[in-house]
């Protein structure tokens, strides 16, 4: 048995990318930071972050592209992917992403970081399976203010 699990809490650190692909398939990019904090050898906080490229697909990247943007603080489910790609002078380079399937804002309402025109940032989004619908707006009931 094996287990390709990651979550991750994190702040965006730039807005994301997003493409429109045919069959209204959806790409989103974005890099996330995580940090850590702790004490080095001579006593001194010291804060370490790491950086993940986090790439999510069809419903949860619409949800992204209308209300994720550079400082947005997300919880993020997923697994890890690692491709392999060619650079133009023809030599292997390897590219590692976390693909998102469960995402959740965690920007409080009204904050610097969550204002996007006005629209109220879905709780928790799900990725959906491939037939399923996801342009429904989300119902006032499911809003967590």
């Amino acid at each position: 048995m094996s287990v390709n699990k990651v979550i991750l809490v994190g702040n965006v650190g730039k807005d994301p990318e997003v493409k429109h692909l045919e069959n209204d398939l959806s790409l989103a990019r974005f890099p996330l930071a995580t940090s850590e904090r702790f004490k080095n050898k001579q006593g001194e906080r010291t804060e370490r972050t790491e950086w993940h490229n986090v790439v999510v697909w069809r419903g949860l990247a619409k949800v992204v592209e209308d209300y994720v943007k550079k400082g947005s603080q997300l919880y993020i489910e997923g697994r890890i992917q690692t491709r392999k790609y060619q650079d133009r002078d023809g030599n292997d380079r390897y590219s590692t992403e976390i693909v998102a399937d469960n995402m959740q804002m965690l920007d409080r309402k009204g904050s610097a970081d969550n204002s996007n025109q006005g629209k109220a940032a879905p709780s928790a989004a799900q990725e959906p399976a491939p037939s399923s619908d996801y342009n429904s707006q989300p119902d006032e009931e499911d809003l967590p203010f």
